[in-house]
Protein backbone atom coordinates (compact mmCIF):
# COMPACT_ATOMS: atom_id res chain seq x y z
CA UNK A 1 0.00 0.00 0.00
CA UNK A 2 2.80 2.17 0.73
CA UNK A 3 4.23 2.09 -3.14
CA UNK A 4 0.98 3.05 -4.14
CA UNK A 5 1.08 6.21 -1.88
CA UNK A 6 5.14 7.14 -1.76
CA UNK A 7 4.45 8.64 -5.74
CA UNK A 8 1.66 11.37 -4.25
CA UNK A 9 3.40 11.93 -0.65
CA UNK A 10 6.63 12.63 -3.36
CA UNK A 11 5.03 14.95 -5.10
CA UNK A 12 4.35 17.23 -1.90
CA UNK A 13 6.64 19.38 -0.04
CA UNK A 14 8.62 16.86 2.76
CA UNK A 15 7.63 18.51 5.67
CA UNK A 16 3.89 18.68 4.62
CA UNK A 17 4.05 15.21 3.13
CA UNK A 18 5.28 13.99 6.67
CA UNK A 19 2.45 15.38 8.49
CA UNK A 20 -0.25 14.29 6.22
CA UNK A 21 1.44 11.08 6.56
CA UNK A 22 1.22 10.86 10.16
CA UNK A 23 -2.75 11.93 10.18
CA UNK A 24 -3.13 9.40 7.45
CA UNK A 25 -1.67 6.84 9.74
CA UNK A 26 -3.80 7.77 11.96
CA UNK A 27 -6.92 7.16 10.17
CA UNK A 28 -5.59 3.33 9.40
CA UNK A 29 -5.09 3.10 12.98
CA UNK A 30 -8.40 3.81 14.32
CA UNK A 31 -10.31 2.16 11.11
CA UNK A 32 -8.38 -1.17 11.97
CA UNK A 33 -6.82 -0.68 8.77
CA UNK A 34 -3.04 -0.59 9.98
CA UNK A 35 -2.60 -4.16 8.96
CA UNK A 36 -2.56 -3.33 5.58
CA UNK A 37 0.10 -1.05 5.87
CA UNK A 38 2.80 -3.51 8.05
CA UNK A 39 2.60 -7.00 8.74
CA UNK A 40 3.46 -7.16 12.76
CA UNK A 41 6.50 -9.29 13.23
CA UNK A 42 6.35 -12.60 15.48
CA UNK A 43 8.26 -11.44 19.07
CA UNK A 44 12.07 -11.02 18.93
CA UNK A 45 12.49 -10.54 22.27
CA UNK A 46 15.69 -8.34 23.30
CA UNK A 47 17.14 -7.00 26.43
CA UNK A 48 18.95 -3.65 26.97
CA UNK A 49 19.28 -1.14 29.57
CA UNK A 50 17.12 -4.09 32.24
CA UNK A 51 14.09 -3.64 29.79
CA UNK A 52 12.66 -6.45 27.67
CA UNK A 53 11.87 -5.22 23.92
CA UNK A 54 9.33 -7.52 21.83
CA UNK A 55 12.01 -7.11 19.23
CA UNK A 56 15.18 -4.82 18.64
CA UNK A 57 13.79 -2.67 16.38
CA UNK A 58 12.42 0.86 17.05
CA UNK A 59 11.34 4.37 15.76
CA UNK A 60 14.03 7.25 16.46
CA UNK A 61 13.35 10.43 17.68
CA UNK A 62 12.13 13.37 15.13
CA UNK A 63 9.07 11.57 13.22
CA UNK A 64 6.43 12.34 16.61
CA UNK A 65 7.65 15.02 18.22
CA UNK A 66 4.50 15.53 20.49
CA UNK A 67 3.66 11.73 20.63
CA UNK A 68 0.27 12.75 18.95
CA UNK A 69 0.44 9.16 16.89
CA UNK A 70 2.15 6.76 19.72
CA UNK A 71 -0.30 4.18 19.01
CA UNK A 72 -0.20 4.05 15.59
CA UNK A 73 3.10 4.04 15.76
CA UNK A 74 3.24 1.17 17.98
CA UNK A 75 0.83 -0.99 15.43
CA UNK A 76 3.00 -1.01 13.15
CA UNK A 77 4.94 -3.63 14.74
CA UNK A 78 8.54 -1.54 16.44
CA UNK A 79 9.46 -3.05 19.45
CA UNK A 80 10.25 0.43 21.16
CA UNK A 81 8.77 3.85 19.80
CA UNK A 82 10.83 7.24 20.53
CA UNK A 83 9.11 10.52 20.59
CA UNK A 84 10.30 14.02 20.51
CA UNK A 85 12.53 15.82 21.11
CA UNK A 86 10.74 17.54 23.71
CA UNK A 87 11.87 21.50 25.20
CA UNK A 88 10.43 22.79 28.05
CA UNK A 89 8.36 25.04 26.56
CA UNK A 90 7.55 24.97 22.85
CA UNK A 91 8.87 26.87 20.13
CA UNK A 92 8.15 26.62 16.37
CA UNK A 93 11.82 25.84 14.75
CA UNK A 94 13.19 27.13 11.90
CA UNK A 95 11.76 28.74 9.37
CA UNK A 96 9.83 27.06 6.46
CA UNK A 97 10.81 25.38 4.03
CA UNK A 98 13.05 22.95 6.29
CA UNK A 99 12.77 19.32 5.24
CA UNK A 100 14.15 18.27 2.03
CA UNK A 101 14.70 14.96 0.35
CA UNK A 102 17.40 13.63 -1.97
CA UNK A 103 15.50 10.44 -4.15
CA UNK A 104 18.42 9.77 -5.86
CA UNK A 105 20.60 9.34 -2.69
CA UNK A 106 17.73 8.25 -0.72
CA UNK A 107 18.39 10.61 1.69
CA UNK A 108 16.69 13.30 3.46
CA UNK A 109 18.14 16.90 4.71
CA UNK A 110 15.93 18.96 7.43
CA UNK A 111 16.77 21.77 9.71
CA UNK A 112 13.26 21.56 11.55
CA UNK A 113 15.30 23.02 14.88
CA UNK A 114 13.13 20.94 18.07
CA UNK A 115 9.81 22.61 16.74
CA UNK A 116 7.70 21.26 19.50
CA UNK A 117 4.41 22.39 21.19
CA UNK A 118 6.44 21.71 24.79
CA UNK A 119 6.80 18.87 27.36
CA UNK A 120 3.32 19.79 28.93
CA UNK A 121 1.59 19.30 25.98
CA UNK A 122 3.65 16.20 25.15
CA UNK A 123 2.70 14.86 28.87
CA UNK A 124 -0.63 14.83 27.95
CA UNK A 125 -0.54 13.09 24.82
CA UNK A 126 1.47 10.91 26.42
CA UNK A 127 -1.40 10.04 29.67
CA UNK A 128 -3.82 9.69 26.63
CA UNK A 129 -2.22 6.65 24.66
CA UNK A 130 -2.84 2.92 25.55
CA UNK A 131 0.87 2.21 24.52
CA UNK A 132 0.15 -1.38 23.45
CA UNK A 133 3.13 -3.54 21.97
CA UNK A 134 5.40 -1.13 22.31
CA UNK A 135 8.44 0.18 25.01
CA UNK A 136 8.01 4.18 24.46
CA UNK A 137 11.34 6.36 24.74
CA UNK A 138 10.94 10.34 25.23
CA UNK A 139 14.24 12.68 23.57
CA UNK A 140 14.62 15.27 25.59
CA UNK A 141 16.46 18.88 25.02
CA UNK A 142 16.77 22.17 25.21
CA UNK A 143 14.97 25.41 24.04
CA UNK A 144 16.81 27.55 21.68
CA UNK A 145 17.09 30.59 23.83
CA UNK A 146 18.88 28.57 26.75
CA UNK A 147 22.16 29.30 26.63
CA UNK A 148 24.35 26.23 27.48
CA UNK A 149 25.66 27.35 30.61
CA UNK A 150 22.59 26.65 32.01
CA UNK A 151 21.23 24.13 29.63
CA UNK A 152 21.45 21.67 32.51
CA UNK A 153 18.10 23.23 34.15
CA UNK A 154 16.13 22.54 30.56
CA UNK A 155 16.99 18.82 30.68
CA UNK A 156 16.41 18.25 34.74
CA UNK A 157 13.14 19.71 34.15
CA UNK A 158 11.78 17.77 30.96
CA UNK A 159 13.14 14.86 32.55
CA UNK A 160 11.37 15.29 35.78
CA UNK A 161 8.47 15.59 34.07
CA UNK A 162 8.49 12.59 31.79
CA UNK A 163 10.37 10.32 34.39
CA UNK A 164 7.18 8.62 35.43
CA UNK A 165 5.54 8.35 31.68
CA UNK A 166 8.79 6.84 29.65
CA UNK A 167 10.45 3.34 29.73
CA UNK A 168 13.89 5.03 28.71
CA UNK A 169 14.93 8.77 28.48
CA UNK A 170 16.80 9.89 25.88
CA UNK A 171 19.17 13.18 26.12
CA UNK A 172 20.21 14.83 23.10
CA UNK A 173 22.67 17.08 22.57
CA UNK A 174 23.94 16.30 18.97
CA UNK A 175 20.94 17.64 16.50
CA UNK A 176 22.97 20.26 14.35
CA UNK A 177 19.68 22.26 14.07
CA UNK A 178 20.21 24.28 17.66
CA UNK A 179 22.54 26.56 17.67
CA UNK A 180 25.56 25.93 19.98
CA UNK A 181 23.80 22.42 20.65
CA UNK A 182 26.83 20.02 19.61
CA UNK A 183 28.82 21.90 22.09
CA UNK A 184 27.46 20.05 24.79
CA UNK A 185 29.64 17.15 23.93
CA UNK A 186 33.09 18.66 25.03
CA UNK A 187 34.08 16.90 27.67
CA UNK A 188 34.25 18.70 30.38
CA UNK A 189 30.88 19.85 28.95
CA UNK A 190 29.31 16.82 28.88
CA UNK A 191 31.04 16.09 32.09
CA UNK A 192 29.04 18.49 34.09
CA UNK A 193 25.61 17.95 32.17
CA UNK A 194 25.41 13.72 32.44
CA UNK A 195 26.53 14.08 36.22
CA UNK A 196 24.12 16.43 36.54
CA UNK A 197 21.70 14.49 35.25
CA UNK A 198 22.71 11.64 36.34
CA UNK A 199 22.04 12.86 40.00
CA UNK A 200 19.02 13.74 39.09
CA UNK A 201 18.17 10.39 37.31
CA UNK A 202 18.84 8.91 40.95
CA UNK A 203 17.09 11.45 43.01
CA UNK A 204 13.48 10.81 40.87
CA UNK A 205 14.00 7.12 41.05
CA UNK A 206 14.17 7.14 44.61
CA UNK A 207 11.16 9.37 44.69
CA UNK A 208 8.92 7.35 41.92
CA UNK A 209 10.62 3.80 43.42
CA UNK A 210 11.25 3.07 39.87
CA UNK A 211 14.81 3.51 37.94
CA UNK A 212 14.43 4.48 34.45
CA UNK A 213 16.95 4.35 32.37
CA UNK A 214 18.61 7.46 30.68
CA UNK A 215 20.26 7.10 27.18
CA UNK A 216 22.83 9.80 25.70
CA UNK A 217 22.45 10.39 21.41
CA UNK A 218 25.73 11.40 20.20
CA UNK A 219 26.52 13.04 16.81
CA UNK A 220 28.34 11.31 13.60
CA UNK A 221 30.84 14.22 12.97
CA UNK A 222 32.99 13.66 16.60
CA UNK A 223 36.38 13.55 15.45
CA UNK A 224 38.13 10.38 16.39
CA UNK A 225 39.89 11.88 19.81
CA UNK A 226 36.55 13.27 20.71
CA UNK A 227 34.69 10.01 20.37
CA UNK A 228 37.46 8.63 22.86
CA UNK A 229 36.70 11.50 24.95
CA UNK A 230 33.00 10.79 24.95
CA UNK A 231 33.29 7.44 25.65
CA UNK A 232 35.65 8.09 28.85
CA UNK A 233 32.99 10.58 30.18
CA UNK A 234 29.95 8.18 29.46
CA UNK A 235 31.64 5.27 30.95
CA UNK A 236 32.39 7.11 34.07
CA UNK A 237 28.81 8.57 34.65
CA UNK A 238 27.73 4.77 33.97
CA UNK A 239 25.11 5.90 31.49
CA UNK A 240 22.70 3.23 30.51
CA UNK A 241 22.79 3.49 26.84
CA UNK A 242 24.10 5.07 23.72
CA UNK A 243 22.41 6.00 20.90
CA UNK A 244 24.83 6.35 17.41
CA UNK A 245 24.14 8.46 15.70
CA UNK A 246 22.07 11.78 14.95
CA UNK A 247 22.24 13.33 11.09
CA UNK A 248 25.43 14.63 9.99
CA UNK A 249 26.51 18.29 8.64
CA UNK A 250 29.06 16.78 6.35
CA UNK A 251 28.21 16.71 2.30
CA UNK A 252 30.95 14.45 1.56
CA UNK A 253 28.52 11.28 0.76
CA UNK A 254 26.13 13.45 -1.67
CA UNK A 255 28.38 16.32 -3.12
CA UNK A 256 27.29 17.73 -5.99
CA UNK A 257 23.85 16.54 -5.71
CA UNK A 258 21.21 18.78 -6.35
CA UNK A 259 19.19 19.92 -3.21
CA UNK A 260 22.50 18.78 -0.95
CA UNK A 261 23.76 22.45 -0.50
CA UNK A 262 21.00 22.69 2.13
CA UNK A 263 21.48 23.20 5.48
CA UNK A 264 20.24 21.16 8.32
CA UNK A 265 21.49 17.23 9.41
CA UNK A 266 21.70 15.08 6.06
CA UNK A 267 19.64 11.51 7.40
CA UNK A 268 19.59 8.23 5.18
CA UNK A 269 21.92 5.96 3.18
CA UNK A 270 24.62 8.34 2.55
CA UNK A 271 24.52 8.40 6.90
CA UNK A 272 25.19 4.66 7.00
CA UNK A 273 29.02 3.97 6.68
CA UNK A 274 29.98 7.09 9.46
CA UNK A 275 27.07 6.34 11.69
CA UNK A 276 28.60 2.93 11.50
CA UNK A 277 31.89 3.48 12.04
CA UNK A 278 31.38 5.59 15.11
CA UNK A 279 28.90 3.09 16.36
CA UNK A 280 32.10 0.63 15.96
CA UNK A 281 34.10 2.94 18.11
CA UNK A 282 31.70 3.27 20.51
CA UNK A 283 31.28 -0.62 21.16
CA UNK A 284 35.17 -0.55 21.31
CA UNK A 285 35.43 1.75 24.05
CA UNK A 286 32.69 1.47 26.53
CA UNK A 287 31.87 -1.66 28.39
CA UNK A 288 29.36 -3.95 27.82
CA UNK A 289 27.64 -2.86 30.49
CA UNK A 290 26.43 -0.04 28.31
CA UNK A 291 24.58 -1.15 25.35
CA UNK A 292 23.95 0.67 22.06
CA UNK A 293 21.45 1.56 19.47
CA UNK A 294 22.22 2.02 16.15
CA UNK A 295 20.84 4.51 13.91
CA UNK A 296 21.49 6.63 10.82
CA UNK A 297 20.82 4.82 6.86
CA UNK A 298 18.91 1.74 7.84
CA UNK A 299 16.77 1.23 4.21
CA UNK A 300 16.90 -2.31 4.38
CA UNK A 301 17.58 -5.48 6.53
CA UNK A 302 20.81 -6.07 5.60
CA UNK A 303 21.51 -2.44 7.06
CA UNK A 304 20.31 -3.16 10.57
CA UNK A 305 22.01 -6.62 10.85
CA UNK A 306 25.09 -4.69 9.49
CA UNK A 307 24.68 -2.37 12.62
CA UNK A 308 24.25 -5.06 15.22
CA UNK A 309 27.47 -6.73 13.83
CA UNK A 310 28.80 -3.42 14.79
CA UNK A 311 27.95 -3.60 18.22
CA UNK A 312 24.35 -2.52 18.80
CA UNK A 313 21.77 -4.06 20.52
CA UNK A 314 18.89 -2.60 19.23
CA UNK A 315 18.65 -0.54 15.99
CA UNK A 316 16.25 2.79 15.04
CA UNK A 317 14.61 3.65 11.51
CA UNK A 318 13.69 7.13 10.72
CA UNK A 319 14.61 7.54 6.91
CA UNK A 320 14.33 4.57 5.72
CA UNK A 321 10.68 4.54 6.39
CA UNK A 322 10.29 7.58 4.06
CA UNK A 323 11.68 5.36 1.12
CA UNK A 324 10.47 1.99 2.20
CA UNK A 325 7.29 2.31 4.09
CA UNK A 326 6.50 0.26 7.53
CA UNK A 327 7.57 -3.09 5.79
CA UNK A 328 11.01 -2.14 6.18
CA UNK A 329 10.46 -2.82 10.18
CA UNK A 330 9.24 -6.61 9.79
CA UNK A 331 12.47 -6.49 7.51
CA UNK A 332 14.66 -5.31 9.75
CA UNK A 333 13.28 -7.88 12.28
CA UNK A 334 13.58 -11.14 10.38
CA UNK A 335 16.52 -10.13 9.01
CA UNK A 336 18.29 -9.83 12.66
CA UNK A 337 16.58 -13.27 13.54
CA UNK A 338 18.42 -14.74 11.01
CA UNK A 339 21.25 -13.65 11.50
CA UNK A 340 20.61 -14.73 15.81
CA UNK A 341 19.79 -17.83 15.04
CA UNK A 342 22.29 -18.75 12.26
CA UNK A 343 24.32 -21.69 13.06
CA UNK A 344 28.23 -20.27 13.69
CA UNK A 345 30.47 -19.28 11.53
CA UNK A 346 27.67 -20.50 8.80
CA UNK A 347 25.94 -18.43 5.75
CA UNK A 348 22.54 -16.73 7.16
CA UNK A 349 19.56 -18.68 5.49
CA UNK A 350 17.77 -16.34 2.66
CA UNK A 351 15.19 -14.23 3.24
CA UNK A 352 11.33 -15.51 3.45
Amino acid sequence: MYGLARPLLFAMDAERAHDLGLRALDVAWRSGAASLLSKVPAPLPTRAFGLEFANPVGLAAGLDKNGEHIDALMALGFGFVEIGTVTPRPQDGNAKPRMFRLPSQKAVINRLGFNNAGVDALVRNVERADRKGALLGINIGKNKDTPNEIADGDYMYCLSRVYELADYVTVNISSPNTAGLRELQEEQTLRRLVGTLREEQERLGAKHGRRIPMLVKIAPDLSDPDIEACARVLTEMEVDGVIATNTTVSRIEVEGVRGADEAGGLSGKPLMGRSTTVLRMMRTRLPESIPLVGVGGILSGADAVTKMAAGATLVQCYSGLVYRGPGLIKECVEAIRRRKFAPSGGPLPPAA
